[in-house]
């Protein structure tokens, strides 16, 4: 009697820890699943890649080293934009039919105005990378960003221009959804403090930029705004040396990736920047040292969009670990009012519409050629350059 009750016992224990093994074997087996959608090619793809490198640190940073959200462990499946919305759409509804409730990613400003409409249809979290232009998290309850914003670019490089009233400036950007929200930033902030803005815009597929540098020198102006990304930078700023423009009025724009610091060293005097950032720009950071110790670690360089990759894992956690793997607006929830240490020091998450709010920097160049480095004149906090509440959705 006592032998089978220890043997019924026994079985019930025993199917008791059968049960907790298949638990966590079920629980091992049910992935977070992130897509990550970015520029592998195209026009952007080495700042895709500065991004890309970035989240994988990011991730190993947020989860101390276990690539587990709670014992969750998170798959991240990789696609190619391109920098086409068509690819990206393509790519993004393939992955939201296979279940995926977290995308992240976008280095092209008129991609991500795509990828949101398209999170807002179909409920999905979805954290912008590099995309810049304002209108990627007006109005969507399901659309972060991880990056800056063009406004906070604009007000960054207002600090370095002084009184710009009665000046004239002349906006060169490409045509393009970042460059026409460079130039509306522009005319919105430093126009109202009555500068005269003018606009020259190149096509993006257009090679040869002479001619846009001429068009430039040509309307005189006080002071040159340059917004520009991508594979021809070297061009146009040969094209701009060629033509005297730097000797002929202030320059003002960012500080780019660490790729183009030959192109611009020898700085001319007469040329500014603001920086999104640089690496070493907070100096004493300890989540900056983890970034960058992470992707030198992991074989990479950091770069000027690393930080942008990094801060979308470390929401990507935040939101999971605070919120659901599956239930978007409970993620959606944890996000919205967040504040944490990232790379660029403590930044904010405004609930009421997405902006993510961030230190900006203004930075010299120091040294010439391939020994260029740069220096950090000057921090400027998050709240001087915070997008106001209501800005525009188009």
């Amino acid at each position: 009697m006592r032998s089978r009750a220890y043997r019924a016992l026994t079985l019930v224990a025993a199917g008791t820890l059968v049960a907790a093994c298949t638990s966590v074997g079920s629980s091992k087996a049910s992935p977070v699943q992130v897509g990550l959608v970015y520029s592998r090619s195209g026009l952007l793809a080495a700042y895709g890649k500065q991004y890309e490198v970035g989240f994988r640190a990011g991730l190993d940073y947020a989860t101390h080293g276990t690539n587990e959200i709670e014992g969750h462990p998170i798959q991240v499946t990789e696609h190619d934009d391109a920098g086409d919305p068509a690819t990206a759409v393509a790519a993004t509804r393939t992955l939201i039919g296979k279940g995926f409730k977290i995308i992240a990613g976008t280095t092209d400003s008129g991609v991500a105005l795509q990828m949101a409409p398209l999170a807002a249809q179909n409920k999905v979290l979805y954290i912008s990378g590099p995309a810049a232009t304002d209108a990627v998290t007006s109005g969507n309850p399901y659309t972060f960003r991880s990056g800056r914003q063009v406004y906070q670019d604009v007000r960054a490089a207002e600090t370095l221009l002084g009184d710009v009233a009665s000046k004239k400036i002349t906006v060169l950007a490409q045509d393009s959804v970042f460059g026409r929200a460079n130039l509306a930033a522009v005319r919105a902030i430093l126009g109202d403090k009555g500068a005269h803005v003018v606009s020259v815009l190149a096509p993006l597929s257009v090679a040869d930029l002479t001619p846009f540098a001429r068009q430039t020198k040509a309307t005189r102006p006080d002071v040159v705004f340059v917004a520009w990304s991508g594979t021809t930078t070297a061009g146009l700023w040969t094209a701009l040396k060629q033509q005297g423009v730097p000797r002929a009025s202030k320059v003002v724009t960012a500080l780019s990736g660490t790729a183009s610091y030959p192109i611009f060293a020898p700085a001319d005097a007469n040329v500014v920047f603001f920086a999104h950032y640089f690496p070493g720009a907070t100096g004493d950071n300890a989540v900056e040292r983890a970034m960058l110790d992470g992707i030198t670690n992991a074989g990479g360089t950091p770069d000027l969009f690393s930080v942008d990759g990094f801060t979308a894992a470390q929401m990507i956690v935040h939101a999971v670990s605070s919120g659901s793997s599956t239930d978007t607006a409970a993620m959606a929830k944890a996000l919205e009012g967040w504040t944490f240490n990232g790379p660029k020091g403590r930044e904010h998450i405004r609930a009421r519409d997405h902006a993510l709010l961030q230190p900006m920097f203004t930075a010299r160049l120091r040294g010439r050629g391939s020994a260029a480095k740069p220096e950090l004149v000057s921090s400027i906090p998050m709240m001087a350059v915070a997008p106001p509440e209501n800005m525009p959705e188009g």
